[in-house]
């Protein structure tokens, strides 16, 4: 979440902001920032169609980046449970961002994962 939201301050791509980085991190973050960033478009479209009136832009920035992180994962890691993926953002956004982003986030990434997982 903090590389996507690095990048997103500093307008760059979040492959850019990998590459440019003095230690590689991890194969599985590198994996989640480039899968977010080359799916974008869809994680972004999930997201503003769970969130109902409000728009991704008028987000907090670490919301939108948690966001982005966990739809992309319960789009693509489907190994790893709704309910861990979803905690793991929720505990994210308590500890970065604003007093009602956890339940926020709590209710677009379960509406997410009623839409990508069967049995959400």
């Amino acid at each position: 979440m903090c590389l996507l939201y690095e990048a997103e301050l500093k307008h760059q791509r979040p492959s850019e902001l990998l590459a440019a980085l003095p230690a590689r991190p991890d194969a599985f973050v590198e994996d989640l920032v480039i899968g977010v960033e080359q799916c974008m478009s869809r994680v972004d479209e999930l997201i503003a169609g769970a969130s109902i009136d409000w728009g991704i832009e008028r987000m907090p920035a670490v919301d939108r980046s948690t966001l982005r992180l966990a739809a992309f994962e319960l789009c693509n890691e489907l190994t790893t449970p709704v309910a861990v993926v979803i905690d793991e953002a929720v505990e994210l956004v308590k500890a970065y961002s604003t007093e009602d982003s956890s339940r926020f986030v709590n209710g677009v990434l379960s509406a997410i994962a009623r839409e990508v997982r069967a049995g959400g």
